[in-house]
């Protein structure tokens, strides 16, 4: 994700420097005129925005605090994390930049690697309206932003979001499973079902990618899991109980313990498969 991003703002005219703990990915971007830097330190030096896209909060809060990035930032400079984090974990990164004199926005993001290239985006933003406006120049490089509420609810959003990918992945997979069992051809089925009240994104690019049986990894089951299990330790918090939500963790905790944690998500098709003896 952060590649096709830092590459949008190259094009985009921004004057962009980058780090990535594999500095070999971060130099493809040298041609596209970004520079490229040996810490996060040294690439947030005099930066107006901190994007960070990574894998959960223990990593963002390392970089931004054990690695010297947000005690190297200019003041009322502002971190927009883009990560996919927990609620919680965001507000406590508000604070503490915050402490340090600069500012901050959740942002996490949908619509994957694709959206990433193509700039279409979905941005769920929690901060200040006033951050989230001083902001808008850097975000609709990416795509659509809507600001959903005060800090942490931009990941509150985000976690809403996977929580339907995930379920609606599981319904999809089950449903045509079930056709496949029963001999009817599943590509058939998606194409009798599209238009009707069934039919969704999730029915024409999951389902397509379950019809061909393309499980190279996009979105991978092990992050589809860990937003899970995130959205569930946020119900507790709330003492929110989420059944469904339970129900498809435990889907996909099985189908990774099974060997298919690098698949794509869509490859929960494996797991209900292998449930039903079926290949």
């Amino acid at each position: 994700m952060g590649f096709p991003m830092a590459r949008r703002l190259c094009e985009a005219g921004h004057t962009v420097s980058v780090w990535n703990r594999s500095k070999d990915k971060a130099e493809r971007l040298l041609p596209m005129g970004a520079s490229v830097h040996a810490t996060p330190a040294q690439a947030v030096q005099n930066a107006d925005f901190v994007v960070t896209m990574l894998d959960n909060g223990a990593v963002v809060n390392h970089v931004l605090f054990d690695l010297g990035a947000a005690a190297a930032m200019s003041n009322g400079a502002m971190v927009v994390d883009m990560s996919s984090i927990k609620p919680a974990e965001a507000r406590g990164h508000a604070a503490r930049l915050q402490s340090l004199g600069l500012r901050y926005l959740d942002a996490p993001v949908s619509g994957g690697t694709i959206g990433a290239e193509q700039g279409t985006l979905a941005i769920m933003a929690g901060g200040s309206e006033a951050d989230f406006a001083a902001a808008q120049a850097l975000l609709c490089v990416f795509g659509r932003a809507t600001r959903v509420g005060p800090t942490g609810s931009g990941q509150l959003a985000k976690l809403a979001n996977q929580m339907i990918v995930g379920i609606t992945i599981g319904a999809v997979a089950e449903a045509l499973l079930l056709c496949e069992k029963g001999g009817a051809d599943m590509a058939q089925v998606k194409a009798a079902i599209t238009g009707g009240f069934a039919d969704s994104r999730i029915l024409q690019v999951h389902g397509q990618r379950i019809v061909e049986r393309d499980f190279a990894p996009r979105g991978r089951m092990t992050v589809q899991l860990k937003d899970m299990r995130n959205a569930l330790s946020t119900a507790a918090e709330l003492g929110f109980d989420a059944p469904v939500t339970a129900a498809l963790e435990q889907l996909y905790a099985h189908g990774v313990a099974h060997g298919d944690a690098d698949l794509d998500q869509s490859g929960l098709f494996v797991e209900l498969a292998r449930r039903n003896g079926m290949q």
